[in-house]
């Protein structure tokens, strides 16, 4: 008896909910679901899926709501009694029909994106399981919705004493505004991103069982060095100890090869960017690295990450007589570096920059090495703006190779949306290519024989790169990249909607860094070499040995 009227109440319950929605909030709830179905630029797991439907549903819901509040305070005529019941079962039925055509071609969709990244293909996008953590999802953010107007409610009944109810009501909403906010953003985001940081500032410490403190005083790290090893951070004694060495180097190409030069200065390196770009630069000179003919700047990504796909590749193009000098300027990765402390990685690249740049001036122009920059993501962002390209004209660097540029990134949009006519935006064109080139899976555009100025700089992005083709104005417009012809790494059944395709593109950029190598925001070295190859223009290397390159560092990669 007990469990029926358990039963009995939990239904009640449900069904007060059910009739307390709005039929105008679930039928644009429903179209926002079903369009976020639809495949963008990522594979998505059902939970991903799910989570991301849930919150289309939730936000289509909202302005349905807002909508049909709208259309009675305009006093605006609508169905009543049967016809208004008879009409809510028509369209929760279409409704119902709507989404579950969708469901039922998600398996398809997401297995268009497989099949362009040779990705095995999926037998079930799992229907049943997106629909259920949808409707959780949904739920959740509905609770959390009410929470929010019982919130403004009690504020303005109180304010109700001392003004006019209408003002009140103002006064309620942006009270409770404020104090939602508040709450997010200083307990629950601080706090968690205070818990990330400290998380990953340990994690960084810890020390590999396979890596050993370097013997040769040519490597940062080692007794000779002036950082010492247990301060580099895990991500710097990864850089330092894991390139090839000379000896591989001379053994893949049958020539004589010198150790490469790998410097590295962690947040523990010093108190501040320019403590730290000082030790990293007296480290680079102490180990000679202005004595080699190449010389590499790297912004790395948010966590101090250093791409081995980038840097192992140039190492072997200049046969180690090469210097690369990083300087890390974070724990956190690159997304959530970028929310707080989107200033600290400028900082860094331009500390660096200034202490490399204003003593390679000094050095007699033929006996200095050629002076390139590098980044990866949130690195390329800060790479692009650790100089002032006016202020080098005088005496230009040689170029820079800049992989998954963020939307962010000020030349590459610049550069972009400047394209000559007719290029697509995933792949442009600009002007003659004597200063800017991109690249994809497929290499340049620009024949490979079109001059070059005295700066190269090369952006190496995919398509299927969320990271670099998010914009905000994705909310309101299709964008450039969906026309005709879209890259290679791009489903033909991705469309264009308003506000949900935005949240689509937001949740890929989250998942980037899942896809196979060579799609997304995963950089192969074969992509690398051809950019590498672009812009430093190594000699002795014929196109047999190039094409025996490529194998190798795919090979060696995968």
């Amino acid at each position: 008896m007990l469990t029926f009227v358990k039963r009995q109440i939990l239904v009640d319950v449900i069904l007060r909910f059910l009739r307390s929605l709005s039929a105008g909030g679930v039928v644009l709830g429903t179209i926002f679901f079903a369009a976020s179905l639809t495949p963008t630029l990522i594979p998505r797991t059902f939970l991903i899926q799910g989570a991301l439907s849930g919150g289309c549903f939730a936000i289509g819901y909202a302005i349905g709501v807002g909508w049909r509040w709208l259309w009675r305070y305009m006093e605006l005529p609508e169905p009543r009694g049967r016809l208004e019941r008879w009409l809510k079962i028509v369209v929760l039925g279409l409704c119902l029909i709507l989404a579950v055509a969708f469901l039922l071609k998600t398996t398809a969709w997401q297995n268009s994106i497989h099949a362009l990244m040779a990705m095995e293909p999926v037998s079930s996008a799992h229907p049943l399981e997106v629909s259920l953590i949808a409707i959780l999802t949904f739920l959740a953010l509905v609770m959390l919705a009410r929470l929010f107007m019982v919130v403004v409610h009690l504020i303005s009944k109180g304010a109700d004493r001392v003004v006019p109810p209408r003002v009140s009501r103002v006064i309620g909403f942006s009270l409770g505004i404020i104090l939602f906010w508040s709450v997010a953003n200083g307990l629950l985001v601080r706090y968690t991103l205070h818990v990330l940081d400290s998380s990953f500032a340990a994690f960084d410490a810890l020390f590999e069982p396979d890596r050993d403190q370097p013997t040769s005083p040519l490597q940062t790290g080692s007794a000779a060095s002036l950082m010492a090893w247990e301060e580099l951070g895990r991500t710097g004694r990864r850089f330092v100890s894991s390139g090839p060495s000379g000896k591989d180097i001379a053994e893949f190409t049958g020539q004589p090869a010198l150790e490469p030069i790998r410097v590295y200065a962690s947040l523990r390196a010093g108190d501040t960017a320019t403590e730290r770009a000082k030790l990293a630069f007296d480290e680079l000179k102490r180990v000679g690295g202005f004595e080699r003919s190449t010389l590499v700047v790297i912004t790395p990504t948010g966590t101090g990450w250093v791409d081995p796909a980038a840097i192992d590749t140039v190492e072997y193009l200049h046969r180690g007589d090469i210097a690369s000098v990083a300087l890390q300027y974070s724990y956190l990765s690159s997304p959530l570096s970028l929310l707080v402390e989107p200033d600290y990685g400028m900082e860094a690249a331009q500390a660096l920059f200034a202490q490399v740049y204003g003593y390679w001036t000094t050095l007699p122009r033929d006996h200095r090495p050629k002076l390139y920059l590098h980044g990866l993501s949130l690195g390329a962002l800060n790479s692009e703006r650790s100089t002032d390209i006016f202020e080098i004209l005088g005496d230009p660097i040689q170029g820079a190779v800049w992989s998954g540029p963020p939307f962010a990134s000020s030349i590459w949009r610049q550069v972009t949306e400047a394209r000559n006519a007719g290029s697509p935006m995933w792949l442009p064109e600009f002007r003659d290519g004597a200063t800017f080139r991109f690249m994809n899976q497929n290499g340049p555009t620009v024949p490979a024989q079109t001059p070059w100025g005295p700066m190269r700089i090369v952006y190496l992005q995919y398509a299927s790169d969320a990271i670099t083709f998010f914009d905000y104005r994705d909310l309101y417009r299709r964008p450039d990249w969906m026309n005709a012809p879209r890259g290679p790494d791009v489903s033909p059944h991705l469309q264009w909607f308003p506000i949900v395709t935005m949240l689509q593109l937001a949740v890929d950029m989250a998942v980037a860094n899942a896809t196979p190598m060579g799609y997304g925001h995963v950089f192969a070295p074969e992509h690398y070499l051809k950019a590498w190859l672009a812009v430093t223009d190594p000699q002795g290397w014929s196109p047999e040995d190039i094409s025996r390159l490529s194998r190798y560092l795919a090979e060696r990669a995968r």
